[in-house]
């Protein structure tokens, strides 16, 4: 009788709560979130405006710094013309990749005794370190400068290896820096494409190339990178590069000037983003950076749910831990214009790696699911509507062979948007896992040489209940549930959404999404 008391009282509790508390609450809540939809908008339309102006008037990084290829053929220079670089291969646990990376660096068309390759190999697995330093033993036998580092332990984790690598006293004649991750694969005519923007123009830093993904087809999760990288490397970048010479460096597929880099510091490891750390430390001492779309590097992205997963988080918390850290830094600084002041501040930081994240979970996930609750309060169709439909379109521009997929790329990435989210948050208040270094796992190979061995009905299963992904199977069954809400006593169809996110949701909730690598 008690408890049939209580529930009767309910209803009655809720009535009470609604007006005075709930609906304000909800209304400041989506004031908010179109309030940030809107500067999201305003950033791609600013990024849009930008990028046609390059396009039309040819503002290609050619006619606006002086390129001129390094002279090969003067008998009297012979290779003294050409700069000693350095190039550096970091590296964990990289069986399947290893070969690629080394091997592709060490075909790199430049004089042989003005290269030097340094692989900086963190490896744990001693077989792995067995493996990679009998590469490196292979390839300095056939008379490249190649150098194999290890170090006691991982401390700093990639940025305390690149570190280190600088310690070296033969660094010293090197000029310029280049970098590659253990799954990217330069052409050979990486160098000389590269190294004369900053050989011609002193007050460059850093160039940095696009990458190129040789395995953007193995799946939809592949696809659906694919589409979220194109744009940031065929607008974000080019348009920061064109109108302030400023951007975050990639991390790996470009070349830096030494000098620059110990002017700002050297490398850093207080936030997981070491390679956006230095980029913007570099830019507030007044270096320019050069973003080259025409130079293309081969990589690998992760196919599992599992590792772009801690990928995204990396990429997310990194950024906002970053920003907390390095706002008052930038304020204060004398060397740069309030102008870059601003594009990293708000352009860079606020908009791209904090509001794009934070809105798309709150507004689409949850402040509009709820709404439905409470139909008092109204959200204008510009907001739920238009803006984010013309976003969506803006963001296509960079994959357009993958046009016909929008509808899902925009289910995905609001799945995604709830650990983007949670991650932002994390480095925000620099909560625990703030410094939290996952390397991205790279499969190479390893699917073509697996085969799926069978296994009984027992192990499988076992291996479906350590795929599943509970709080995505909760916010599936939240959406699950507004929805039917919504269509039973609704008036804005917002059912059609949430029905489909909410499948969107259940899918990666369960598992079924990415690359599932066999047992062996």
């Amino acid at each position: 009788m008690e408890n049939a008391a209580a529930a009767a009282q309910l209803p009655e509790a809720w009535s009470q709560v609604r007006a005075p508390v709930i609906v304000p609450l909800l209304r400041l809540a989506v004031a908010v979130c179109l309030t940030m939809s809107v500067l999201l908008f305003l950033e791609r339309m600013y990024m849009a405006v930008v990028i046609s102006g390059v396009k039309l008037l040819r503002r290609r990084p050619e006619r606006r710094y002086r390129c001129d290829p390094l002279p090969d053929d003067d008998p009297e220079l012979g290779s003294s013309a050409f700069p000693v670089v350095l190039v550096q291969i970091p590296m964990f646990n990289e069986r399947e990749v290893y070969q690629l990376s080394i091997g592709a660096v060490c075909g790199l068309s430049w004089p042989s005794d003005r290269l030097v390759v340094q692989v900086l190999d963190d490896s744990t697995d001693p077989i792995i370190k067995e493996m990679v330093r009998m590469e490196c033993e292979r390839w300095a036998h056939k008379g490249v400068n190649i150098t194999y580092q290890i170090r006691e332990n991982r401390k700093g984790y990639k940025a305390g290896a690149l570190k280190e690598g600088m310690k070296h006293g033969y660094v010293r004649e090197c000029e310029y820096v280049a970098i590659f991750d253990a799954d990217f694969q330069p052409d050979p005519d990486f160098l000389r494409r590269t190294i004369p923007f900053l050989v011609r123009n002193s007050d460059i830093a850093l160039v940095q190339a696009r990458w190129r993904f040789v395995n953007a087809d193995e799946c939809l999760m592949t696809r659906m990178q694919e589409m979220s990288l194109d744009y940031h490397f065929t607008v974000e970048q080019e348009v920061s590069s064109s109108v302030c010479a400023f951007f975050g460096f990639n991390g790996t597929a470009g070349v830096w000037r030494i000098s620059a880099v110990n002017e700002a510091g050297g490398w850093k490891d207080r936030t997981t983003v070491e390679d956006m750390d230095l980029a913007i430390r570099a830019s507030l001492k007044g270096w320019k950076f050069v973003y080259l779309g025409d130079v293309q590097v081969k990589s690998e992205l992760p196919s599992t749910f599992k590792a772009f997963r801690f990928q995204q988080h990396r990429w997310s918390c990194g950024p906002a831990n970053l920003f907390r850290k390095m706002l008052m830094e930038i304020v204060r600084n004398k060397k740069v214009t309030i102008w870059k002041k601003i594009h990293v501040i708000y352009n860079f930081f606020l908009v791209r790696k904090i509001v794009a994240h934070i809105v798309t979970f709150t507004f689409y996930c949850l402040i509009i699911p709820t709404t439905i609750f409470v139909p008092e309060v109204r959200i204008p169709k510009w907001g739920c509507v238009y803006i984010p439909t013309i976003i969506t379109l803006l963001n296509s521009v960079g994959t357009p062979r993958s046009f016909h997929l929008l509808f899902f790329w925009i289910l995905f990435e609001n799945v995604m948007s709830l650990h983007r989210t949670k991650a932002t948050l994390i480095g925000l208040l620099e909560a625990g896992r703030a410094n939290e270094w996952v390397v991205t796992e790279k499969l190479g190979n390893a699917l073509k040489m697996k085969s799926a061995s069978k296994s009984s009905a027992k192990k499988s299963f076992m291996r479906i209940w350590d795929r599943l992904n509970v709080t995505e199977l909760g916010v599936g069954a939240f959406l699950f549930s507004c929805g039917w809400y919504d269509l039973a006593f609704g008036k804005d169809h917002f059912f059609i959404y949430l029905f489909f996110q909410a499948m969107a949701f259940f899918v990666v909730g369960i598992g079924y999404v990415g690359t599932i690598v066999p047992q062996s």
